[in-house]
């Protein structure tokens, strides 16, 4: 009767009363269809104008209308935009900008290359489509998904980038030359993030192409940052990767350190691995004791941990998402409240903001139309259901529609506070913060998942998500071809009695088991597990059945 319609409307206004303040508004799936269509046409302006006046050049200059090279020369605006179709999607497209990338893109070029930015983007980029090419419809070569044109171009953009970890301490250099390797005058100062960002999709190509160098490389880099924490337990944002010495000992969770720690957590989970989660741990109760005042993160020094900057910088805007991932959503929850406090302040994040005046710093007040915070919020959405997060996502999407629009794309804000803008448009434009956006108002698609909602996919630091399962697959079968040539080798001589008996009964074992893990590897705490199905199972899924043991 009435009074029951009554309860439910009630029950309606009480979900959606936001965390603090303003008024609460609940998104039925109607609205949520209609801001999907939203943030397509969104992509599609910004994504045809690149196509239309910018490439092949790796960014689109919105101002002007025209294209410049920025981080490369390898149209990274399309490689970075690319999986992005799929999200949306539009396989045809998806399908033909793959095969233009295979005829136009070579990395063997005398370019000077950020190592760090070639790999989230370009390799990362190529990975993701390689992942989800069976998704999208296209023709796989037999070997998918450990093998492919895209995984060959991201084996080939990350071979080039190789030759900079050869350093004393394993750390890389923070550029490279993609044809000659690291020029002789090279700076060996690179920042954390630049040495702790690589294995995702280091690991992921081992994994899949059963080629251990690169895992090896990343591991290796890793685990020499790690070697260099303060006696607080603290890292730096800059340090000599020859000498082993910090030369910017300032340190927090932002731009020169933030994802060394989001690959410490997404690393663990994507190849169940205990030891870097814990590694995450130790450094995180460092950064609650010396950084966290009020939910806010300050910028302090290594050593002493005293406070060097009471500021908070856009890029920190990660953090409630990753806290969630591990498990603390109370300190999340809060510290988002933080940050879209200062977004509702400005119509966007400035780069800097200082804490203590509550105002942008000098020289700091743009946003270059910046995910981060939005990812969080999909995050966040994910695990509370709070309508809280959609709010925000659409004052994002408003904010960027007012401020940023042009006839020739969205362009960086160069100023918040008089909305000033600035030429240029970058790739995580449309590889991210439209991804996160459109995830955020599709909880029900594909990618999503358990985990909190990292799903069975992790996502890498530009949002390119990764499939454990495949991972998993692909390492198995270079593990059985090892075992079947070991085992026709051992034919190949007279073969001890027993040795024929006990071979059989392995092989057919290892055929049998899914996902699990390997002898000796530790079971990784309930947090981490996701149930994930094996890669025949998620295909099947996809219309394609492939058994286990082909």
């Amino acid at each position: 009767g009435m009074s029951g319609r009554w309860v439910a409307v009630l029950g309606l206004v009480l979900l959606a009363s936001p965390l603090c303040g303003g008024s609460g508004r609940y998104f039925t799936e109607e609205d949520m269809e209609g801001i999907r269509q939203r943030i397509k046409s969104m992509f599609y302006h910004a994504y045809n104008s690149y196509l239309d006046n910018a490439f092949p050049y790796d960014e689109l200059r919105p101002l002007t209308c025209d294209g410049q090279d920025t981080w490369g020369s390898f149209s990274l605006t399309l490689i970075d935009a690319l999986d992005t179709l799929l999200v949306l999607g539009n396989n045809t497209e998806f399908q033909r900008v793959s095969s233009l990338l295979q005829d136009t893109v070579d990395f063997n070029m005398d370019v000077n290359a950020s190592v760090f930015e070639t790999n989230i983007r370009v390799v990362g980029g190529l990975l993701s489509a390689h992942l989800l090419s069976g998704r999208g419809g296209v023709e796989a070569e037999p070997g998918w998904p450990c093998a492919g044109p895209l995984l060959r171009m991201a084996a080939d953009a990350a071979a080039k980038l190789l030759p900079a970890f050869q350093t004393s301490s394993g750390m890389p250099y923070g550029t490279v030359n993609l044809a000659r390797g690291v020029s002789p005058s090279e700076t060996p100062v690179t920042c954390t993030a630049g040495v702790g960002t690589f294995i995702l999709e280091f690991a992921a190509l081992s994994r899949l192409t059963g080629d251990p160098q690169f895992e090896t490389a990343a591991r290796h880099a890793l685990l020499a940052l790690w070697d260099t924490r303060s006696e607080i337990g603290l890292v730096g944002n800059h340090i000599d990767v020859q000498s082993r010495k910090w030369v910017a000992q300032d340190t927090g969770i932002g731009p020169g350190v933030d994802s060394y720690l989001e690959y410490l957590v997404k690393g663990s989970i994507l190849l169940q691995d205990q030891g870097l989660l814990n590694m995450f741990l130790e450094y995180d109760r460092a950064i609650q004791n010396y950084t966290r005042f009020d939910d806010w993160y300050l910028w302090v020094q290594m050593h002493k941990g005293t406070v060097t900057m009471p500021i908070f910088q856009s890029l920190e805007a990660f953090w409630p998402g990753l806290q969630s991932l591990v498990g603390d959503l109370d300190g999340a929850i809060r510290t988002f409240q933080n940050y879209y406090s200062v977004w509702r302040q400005f119509g966007g994040l400035p780069e800097f903001y200082s804490i203590t005046q509550g105002y942008t710093v000098d020289k700091r007040e743009g946003y270059p139309l910046r995910p981060e915070l939005i990812e969080s919020a999909m995050y966040l959405f994910r695990a509370t259901g709070d309508h809280v997060y959609l709010q925000f996502g659409l004052d994002a999407i408003e904010s960027i529609e007012k401020i940023a629009k042009t006839p020739c794309g969205y362009a960086s804000v160069k100023d918040l506070r008089d909305h000033k803008l600035d030429n240029r448009m970058e790739s995580f434009f449309l590889a991210e913060t439209i991804k996160y956006l459109y995830l955020l108002f599709d909880p029900a698609h594909f990618l999503t998942g358990c985990v909190l909602g990292a799903g069975g996919y992790i996502f890498n630091t530009e949002a390119h998500p990764l499939d454990p399962a495949a991972l998993h697959c692909c390492s198995r079968h270079a593990r059985e071809r090892q075992e079947l040539r070991d085992i026709l080798l051992s034919q190949s001589k007279p073969p001890p009695a027993t040795h024929s008996q006990s071979e059989t009964p392995k092989a057919a074992e290892s055929q049998s088991e899914s996902i699990a893990l390997k002898p000796g590897e530790r079971k990784a705490a309930p947090l981490l597990s996701c149930p994930v199905q094996p890669f025949s199972a998620r295909l099947a899924v996809l219309g394609q059945v492939f058994t286990d043991n082909t």
